[in-house]
């Protein structure tokens, strides 16, 4: 009975799957560091907010979004860029915390690029029910550099296509803690993620929130 008193609860294993030359999944990789993770999110959020985007052609993201960093991805009528003013706010997008860049750079490094140097953390949270068609990361002015996607929160499937949007898509159960990192020959793969199903998280409530890192 003692003994039990002064157990604790054991924090799950990371474990690395390398789906393909460029593609790895790194389960549980930020498990340990969500917390610090969601508590910078908070201060984030104090400076720039969530928004739901428009597209071009006057549709609204059912994803809300937000950055950090050099620039920020924005979505409007005039189409998709970075810019390193937030639109809403009329000011620079917050500076990218120093836990969120060596997560990104060391989970890059675990999947086989050593020279990664995020510039970008595009913020998004997924309520039930929100969706990410399939699409591909086009709009960084190189596409040498991997793409690094922190899961935090409740269960996504994360569709995985080819180079062609017609390619097969493979779905992969993302749950907290979860890093994905996919470049070099898998750099412009389709990817999207299937509509999230009801949840609860203690840490980011009936949500999942993504951090994804790019190098522009």
């Amino acid at each position: 009975m003692i003994g039990d008193l002064f157990d604790t609860i054991e924090e799950p294993e990371v474990n690395i799957v390398k789906l393909s030359d460029g593609t790895t999944i790194l389960h549980k990789y930020a498990y340990r560091d969500s917390a610090d993770l969601m508590q910078e999110l908070s201060k984030l959020l104090k400076i720039s907010p969530f928004r739901n985007m428009v597209t071009a052609g006057g549709h609204i993201i059912n994803v809300a979004m937000t950055n950090c960093g050099n620039l920020g991805w924005v979505s409007d009528r005039q189409g998709y860029r970075y810019s390193p003013i937030d639109p809403l706010t009329g000011t620079h997008w917050p500076k990218m915390p120093l836990a969120y860049k060596n997560l990104a750079i060391l989970a890059a490094q675990q999947s086989g690029f050593k020279d990664f140097a995020p510039t970008v953390c595009l913020i998004n949270k997924y309520l039930p029910g929100s969706k990410l068609s399939l699409h591909q990361d086009k709009n960084e002015s190189t596409f040498n550099a991997p793409i690094v996607s922190v899961s935090l929160g409740i269960l996504a499937s994360f569709l995985l296509g080819g180079q062609s949007r017609s390619d097969k898509v493979s779905r992969i159960a993302l749950t907290h803690g979860d890093v994905m990192v996919w470049g070099g020959p898998d750099r412009l793969r389709y990817h999207g993620v299937a509509p999230i199903k009801d949840g609860y998280h203690p840490q980011t409530g009936e949500c999942r929130i993504n951090l994804t890192f790019r190098q522009t």
